[in-house]
């Protein structure tokens, strides 16, 4: 099977001409389970290219945030990683949780950050693969506890639909985490909408596919 060279996609599936360029402060670096780039639908690449500020890596493990990232310059507390918690703790009765990006401690208690918490962040660390493989990502760096941790409430369920099996139902595609997260770290609302309208436009593309 012919793939493009650029998105790594099979030729019928190419998104390159559909690529959008989102302007982002925050950078966006996301780390890939290596068992995921053979996944036709994975949304990684995607993501990657159409956010010039971001990084995309294949591994397992790095020895921390620095070796990851490749710079030596960079503070554990500017950076934030996307949770794989399945929910946000509270004291008392259980409480119904809206949509947003709820900021946590490491017993996964809500703590809000400081307005100077929140201006200082630089980058935000998103695990990709399969719930399995994402918590393996996250086991095998310990440097991630250092960061500050968010979980996304979604506003949906993936628009995968049955097409890739998730354990949970607030599970997304990477490239829609991406999305929905951006504008709640102020980026511009218009990067959601791009990121979403690439990845549906994909998503059609690989369901009109002939059938062999």
């Amino acid at each position: 099977m012919e793939t493009c060279s650029r998105c790594s996609k099979p030729t019928a599936l190419c998104i390159c001409a559909d690529l959008p360029s989102i302007k982002t402060r925050i950078h966006v670096f996301i780390l890939q389970h290596p068992q995921e780039p053979k996944e036709v639908v994975g949304t990684a690449k995607m993501a990657h290219l159409a956010l010039p500020n971001s990084t995309l890596k294949v591994g397992l493990s790095w020895p921390n945030l620095a070796a990851a990232v490749g710079r030596k310059d960079v503070q554990n507390q500017r950076w934030a990683v996307l949770y794989l918690g399945s929910g946000v703790k509270v004291a008392g009765p259980p409480i119904e949780q809206k949509p947003g990006l709820v900021w946590v401690d490491k017993k996964g208690l809500a703590k809000p950050l400081t307005r100077e918490e929140f201006r200082s962040l630089e980058g935000l660390v998103v695990l990709d693969g399969t719930w399995s493989q994402a918590k393996a990502l996250w086991w095998r760096n310990a440097w991630l506890l250092k960061l500050r941790r968010a979980i996304l409430i979604p506003k949906a369920p993936s628009a995968y639909g049955k097409m890739r099996k998730e354990p949970r139902k607030e599970c997304l595609s990477t490239i829609e985490s991406i999305a929905q997260t951006l504008p709640y770290l102020g980026e511009n609302p218009s990067s959601e909408e791009a990121l979403t309208q690439l990845f549906n436009g994909f998503l059609q593309k690989y369901r009109a596919r002939p059938r062999t």
